[in-house]
């Protein structure tokens, strides 16, 4: 990419969670696409610069106009002081592979200096303002940009020479583009898309968590899974599923439906059959009862014919 490539904006504005989740497991190098301006002949014979705004060190690291208005505006050699700024960051900040003031100067000077207005692009101000926020020193990178060699004069810097060898090495011809274990990475450089290539790019088992928890997320849905653990719209990896606590839910209840119903059953049943328990108790004696007062009327008839004879 360069400093001043609007597609990869997005992309360098949303990775910084996913490059912090990632950890060690992922060492991410940023590189910036200058043109080589001795191959341009933009390095006179004599020494000069024959691209005029477009090349610092007298034509030998040049960009092309962002604005494409080389009277006013920026200029392709502000585009190359900026990008070797950005570099001197991540080689101060960088070497544990994810560099997170990198990133935080990066979203800081998108956010504050590279504005419609082009006048903040290069003003020191607004650069040292947008270092203090994403707590880089200002001293050690200018320090780094002159040690480097610096952008004045037909001389070398050391820093720019890497990445015209970078370039070449890759074969980069695309902005933006991504690398992944040396593989360029074909598409649109979304976070999402960026993520998963990274994750595919382990061997199986030995991902870190954060690609078990969320390489399959939809990409819009990545930072957020990063931020919660788990997709949006699902439980964390271990927890029950909703149609499954519903299932369960609704198995529970026939369940308990199922043994009420039997034990209500069982309770008439031996309801049932104590009432007839007690029924066959009583019913033998409303037997003799009956017996004994149809005999007793006997009697009473007997006796009565006998005095009615006398």
């Amino acid at each position: 990419s360069t400093s001043k490539e609007k597609v990869s904006e997005p992309f360098k504005n949303n990775f910084r969670e996913v490059a912090v989740a990632l950890g060690t497991h992922a060492q991410f190098t940023p590189h910036y696409y200058v043109y080589d301006g001795i191959f341009a002949g933009c390095l006179g014979s004599d020494g000069e610069n024959q691209c005029y705004n477009l090349c610092t060190n007298n034509g030998r690291y040049c960009s092309t106009d962002p604005d494409e208005d080389m009277d006013s505006g920026l200029s392709g050699a502000d585009v190359v002081t900026e990008s070797l700024r950005q570099i001197c960051i991540w080689k101060t900040y960088g070497t544990d592979g994810i560099g997170l003031p990198w990133w935080n100067y990066v979203e800081e000077f998108l956010f504050r200096c590279d504005k419609e207005d082009s006048q903040y692009f290069t003003n020191e101000a607004c650069i040292k303002d947008a270092m203090q926020r994403a707590g880089v020193e200002y001293s050690k990178i200018q320090s780094c940009m002159d040690d480097a060699g610096g952008l004045e004069g037909d001389n070398q810097n050391k820093v720019l020479e890497e990445e015209l060898f970078a370039r070449a090495t890759t074969g980069v011809l695309i902005l933006p583009s991504f690398y992944v274990n040396q593989a360029p990475l074909r598409g649109a450089l979304t976070v999402g898309e960026t993520f998963r290539a990274i994750c595919a790019g382990f061997v199986s088992g030995s991902e870190p968590d954060v690609c078990k928890q969320c390489s399959k997320c939809a990409s819009d849905d990545i930072t957020d899974c990063i931020a919660i653990g788990h997709c949006s719209g699902m439980g964390p990896p271990n927890a029950v599923s909703m149609p499954f606590f519903a299932g369960s839910l609704v198995a529970v209840v026939l369940c308990f439906s199922v043994i009420g119903l039997i034990q209500w059953q069982r309770s008439q049943r031996q309801m049932r059959a104590q009432v007839r328990g007690i029924l066959a108790e009583y019913m033998p004696l409303d037997e003799n009862q009956k017996v004994e007062s149809v005999g007793f009327h006997q009697d009473d008839e007997t006796e009565d014919n006998t005095v009615e004879l006398s």
